[in-house]
C-alpha cells in the first residue's frame, strides 16, 4: 500500500481510504460481519485512514465503525468524522453530538473532523458566530481533535472563500474525472495545495457509476487499452496521478472491490500516467458527459422524500436508459421501485415540495429532472399496470 505525507503533520496516510458510507448491507441494516471483516481485512492491507459520519446508515455507520477497530486496531489508523452542520442551530446541540459520536465510535479522540457539507463562506461564518470555531480549536488545544478541516459540497467559487476564510488542515472534496470541473474541482485542488492543504477525495467513482454505468464504447477502449484494469482502477489512476490528491476514499463492501483497489493502490505514483492513458480519459469524459442526463452520484443526501420517491434510484435508472443505451430499463423501473419495493417509488410521486433540493450536494434542479424521467419511464397505462402485476404477486 503506498502512502503520500500530509504536508500539515507529517502523518503518512494509505493514498487508499476507506469510507464507510455505502457499508454491506443485510436486508435494511448493515451487515455487522461482513463490515468488519472488510474494515479489519483493509486495515491489516496497509489501509489507514477510515471515514465516516453522523448521519451515515442513519447513525449506525459510527457504532460499527468503532466495533470493527477495537481490539488493537484503532491505534494503527486514522478516524474521520464529522459534525453536520446543517444540523446544527447551537453550540450546545454540537456539543452534545461531538459526545455521541465519541460514545458511538467507543474513542476518546478523533484524528480527523469535519465540518460536513460546507457549501460557501456563508455557511463557516454563521458557525463562528454560533461559537463553534472556537470550541473546536480547544478540542485540538485538548488533543480530543488531532485535525479540523471541512467536507465541501457546493460550487467553485464558495470552496475559495471557505479554503481562504480559515488556516484548515486538510478538506474532502468531490472529484472524479467526470467531476473535473464541477464543485471545487481541478482549480480548488490545486488552490488547496498550494496552500499546503492536504485534500481527500470522496465519490471518486462517482457513487458506483463510473464502475457500473459505463457505456460499451467507453468500455471498449479500457480493454483495448490493457484488459486486467477494472473500471475502478481506471478511475483511481485518473486520482493518484495528480500530486495534490492525498487519499482517496472508496466505499467498498465486498471483498473483490477490496482487494481490486488494494491492488490498484499498490502501484500508483503520481504523474505516471501515459499520454496515450490522458488521451483515453479525455475521450471517455466527453462520451459520459454527451450520455448523461442528471449529473446524481446516489449520495441519497435528498432522501428520504416526503412522498416516498426513490429519488437515486429513479435517476440511477433515467441515466442507465442512455449511458447503457438498454432496452429495459422500463420494465426495471416498474419492478425496482414498484413491484419489487415494499412501497413504490416512482418519480410520479413528487409533490413538489422541494425539501430535497435544499440537501443535494449537486444542486441538482431534482424536481425538474423527476418530471422527465417520469415521462421517459412512466406512461399513460403505466400506473394501472403497476397495480395489477403487484396485485398479481400479492404484493400488500
Amino acid at each position: 500500500m503506498l502512502t503520500r505525507k500530509n504536508p500539515k503533520n507529517g502523518d503518512d496516510l494509505s493514498i487508499l481510504g476507506f469510507g464507510c458510507m455505502r457499508l454491506p448491507m443485510k436486508g435494511s441494516s448493515i451487515d455487522e460481519e461482513k463490515a468488519i471483516a472488510l474494515i479489519r481485512d483493509a486495515a491489516d492491507r496497509g489501509v489507514n485512514y477510515f471515514d465516516t459520519a453522523y448521519p451515515y446508515h442513519g447513525g449506525k455507520s459510527e457504532p460499527l465503525l468503532g466495533k470493527a477497530l477495537a481490539d488493537g486496531y484503532r491505534e494503527r489508523v486514522k478516524v474521520a468524522t464529522k459534525l453536520p452542520q446543517f444540523m446544527i442551530n447551537s453550540l450546545d446541540k454540537a456539543k452534545k453530538m461531538f459526545d455521541t459520536q465519541l460514545s458511538r465510535l467507543n474513542m476518546d479522540y478523533i484524528d480527523y473532523y469535519l465540518l460536513h457539507m460546507l457549501a460557501d463562506g456563508a455557511g463557516f461564518e454563521r458557525l463562528k458566530k454560533l461559537g463553534i470555531i472556537d470550541w473546536l480549536e480547544q478540542l485540538k488545544k485538548d488533543g480530543v481533535i488531532k485535525n479540523l478541516g471541512f467536507s465541501f459540497h457546493g460550487v467553485k467559487a464558495g470552496f475559495e472563500e471557505i479554503i481562504k476564510a480559515y488556516d484548515w488542515d486538510f478538506c474532502q472534496i468531490q472529484y472524479n474525472y467526470m467531476d473535473e470541473n464541477n464543485q471545487a474541482g481541478r482549480s480548488g485542488l490545486e488552490l488547496a495545495e498550494s496552500m499546503g492543504i492536504p485534500v481527500i477525495i470522496m465519490e471518486p467513482l462517482r457513487g458506483g457509476q463510473l464502475v457500473n454505468q459505463l457505456p460499451k464504447v467507453i468500455t471498449d477502449k479500457f480493454t483495448a487499452y490493457d484488459g486486467k484494469r477494472s473500471n475502478a482502477e481506471w478511475s483511481l489512476r485518473w486520482l493518484w496521478n495528480q500530486p495534490g490528491v492525498t487519499v482517496v476514499l472508496s466505499g467498498m463492501n465486498e471483498q473483490d472491490q477490496l482487494d481490486d483497489n488494494i491492488n490498484a493502490a499498490s502501484a500508483m505514483e503520481p504523474n505516471s500516467l501515459s499520454g496515450e492513458e490522458i488521451t483515453i480519459y479525455d475521450d471517455v469524459k466527453r462520451i459520459m458527459i454527451e450520455k448523461t442526463k442528471v449529473p446524481c452520484t446516489g449520495c441519497a443526501y435528498c432522501m428520504p422524500c416526503p412522498a416516498g420517491v426513490n429519488i437515486p434510484q429513479v435517476f440511477s435508472l433515467y441515466n442507465e436508459k442512455y449511458l447503457l443505451e438498454g432496452k429495459r430499463e422500463k420494465y426495471k423501473y416498474m419492478m425496482e421501485l414498484g413491484v419489487g419495493a415494499k412501497k413504490p417509488g416512482f418519480a410520479s410521486q413528487c409533490i413538489d415540495c422541494g425539501k430535497c433540493e435544499k440537501h443535494c450536494p449537486q444542486s441538482i434542479e431534482i424536481r425538474k429532472e423527476l418530471k422527465n424521467a417520469r415521462k421517459e419511464l412512466e406512461g399513460f397505462f403505466f400506473k394501472p399496470t403497476v397495480a395489477l402485476v403487484r396485485k398479481m404477486a400479492r404484493v400488500k
